[in-house]
């Protein structure tokens, strides 16, 4: 049979067809003439010409068309195109032959869209695959995937932001910028079209991906791609315990787990939203979720060991302090480990830098602040700085990550350390996971801050569900 051409369909079949262009087709104004004039034998030859993406494209025109391009006969044609065996030096089975000419022929005994599910299961299953075998391996030190941008590159993945109003209308925003650093993604929406944030009820992250991957580099709003929802944010949470900074323009809040929400400081409507997402199980999140229900992470066994100590020791870290592309800390820390006499208040305390050891104070490079910009203006609020942190266990897995703002705080200067001259700081994180406390110092001689303590308390319930422990 000719490839494009159709295969007569069966009574039944003609009957539904003839009752949906009876309730779908709009009679024609005037003498000129349309698309939707046109009887649907027509149409489905018209359509049988399309491709997977441009037939899903049809199907959003109207009720008419969305029935049409479900047709089964037309979704078999491209379902055995994409995902028939390809043998250019051997015969193809004559039972392969033999079940193609069975599924042509009963395709019309399917409800209508069947082989269109088929296609798209199939279609998103091998993308899957694709991404997995490029994020198998692994960094050696961070523990996360090396090939993580080229996993965004390769599969067109990208974020939006759907506004959800208190009367049940969205408003879905494409991001502005993106920037990829060692070990998040800043993605930062602004613009003039913002709703008026009194009417917002809730904001919804989600990442974007192309149906059809590799066909375009970056997610398009005309091109078939599904929603993965990341995270839910109830806007009502926009109170001052939740303020992180300011200038002279704009307020800044912050979400957990790492969106910063800026308001314009007069109208106190929204200026920009920025999402700061930890690389370890981005692509996952993004992509294996529905646009309802995030992705779970899968469940973690214990790794059989009889050490009386285990989960006491052989942490790494690898922590990052940024703002605009510029890094102000990247350090990575071995060998951190805790003894059972800091264990207290449901926290095992791992000490990463000490009061009382000068050698292992460290200076932040440069200026350290978070830069923010729209449309018309940019402007960077200093006390605040994004932080990525990575804690690997002893068997080099990741235990605990977060990429969030952080805020740098005037606090009392150390009682039980060398005495400094200079203000003192201190930085603080918190989770269900863990807390993380910093201490800082200005020098004003050399203008810039040291690091003179930094502390991680890690969540016992956490530890012991990971390492099987009781402590």
């Amino acid at each position: 049979m000719r490839p494009g051409a159709m295969l007569p369909a069966g009574p039944a079949a003609l009957s539904r067809r003839a009752r949906q262009d009876k309730v779908c087709r709009r009679p024609s104004t005037g003498c000129s003439a349309s698309l939707d004039s046109l009887p649907s034998e027509v149409l489905l030859k018209i359509l049988s010409y399309l491709d997977a993406a441009a037939l899903l494209c049809a199907g959003c025109v109207n009720r008419r068309f969305y029935h049409l391009a479900n047709d089964n006969f037309i979704w078999i044609r491209i379902y055995s195109t994409a995902f028939s065996p390809r043998r250019s030096h051997w015969r193809v089975d004559p039972a392969e032959k033999t079940d193609l000419s069975v599924n042509l022929l009963s395709a019309g005994d399917k409800e209508a869209g069947y082989w269109k599910k088929e296609y798209l299961t199939k279609q998103i299953a091998s993308v899957k695959a694709a991404l997995a075998r490029v994020l198998k391996p692994l960094h050696p030190h961070t523990g996360l995937p090396v090939k993580t941008k080229e996993a965004l590159r390769v599969s067109g993945l990208g974020w939006v932001i759907i506004l959800r109003a208190a009367d049940g209308r969205e408003y879905t925003m494409e991001h502005a910028d993106l920037s990829v650093n060692d070990s998040s993604v800043t993605v930062i929406w602004y613009g003039k079209d913002w709703p008026p944030l009194a009417t917002l009820s809730t904001l919804d992250l989600c990442g974007v991906t192309p149906v059809f991957m590799g066909q375009s580099r970056t997610p398009s709003r005309i091109r078939p791609r599904w929603h993965s929802l990341i995270t839910k944010y109830q806007l009502s949470q926009l109170t001052e315990s939740s303020a992180v900074g300011g200038d002279r323009l704009m307020r800044v809040f912050c979400l957990p787990p790492g969106l910063v929400v800026g308001l314009w400081k007069r109208e106190e409507e929204l200026a920009f939203v920025m999402a700061n997402l930890h690389l370890y199980c981005l692509v996952e999140r993004s992509m294996l979720g529905s646009p309802a229900v995030p992705y779970e992470l899968p469940p973690h066994t214990p790794v059989s060991d009889d050490s009386p100590e285990r989960g006491l020791h052989g942490y790494r870290l690898h922590v990052d302090m940024h703002s605009g592309g510029a890094s102000c800390l990247c350090g990575s820390f071995h060998n951190l480990s805790a003894s059972k006499g800091y264990l207290e208040n449901e926290y095992m305390k791992l000490t990463v830098i000490s009061f009382k050891n000068n050698t292992e104070h460290l200076p932040l490079i440069g200026k350290v602040g978070l830069s923010w910009k729209t449309n018309s203006f940019d402007g960077c609020i200093k006390s605040c700085s994004i932080m990525d942190l990575t804690l690997l266990e002893e068997y080099g897995k990741p235990f605990w990550c977060f990429s969030s703002p952080v805020c740098v705080r005037c606090c009392p200067g150390p009682s039980d350390g060398p005495s400094f001259l200079g203000e003192a700081y201190c930085v603080d994180y918190s989770d269900s996971e863990g807390r993380l406390h910093m201490e800082l110092v200005w020098v004003e001689e050399t203008e810039e801050y040291f690091i003179v303590s930094l502390a991680l308390y890690l969540r016992l319930a956490k530890v012991n569900q990971w390492f099987g422990t009781q402590y």
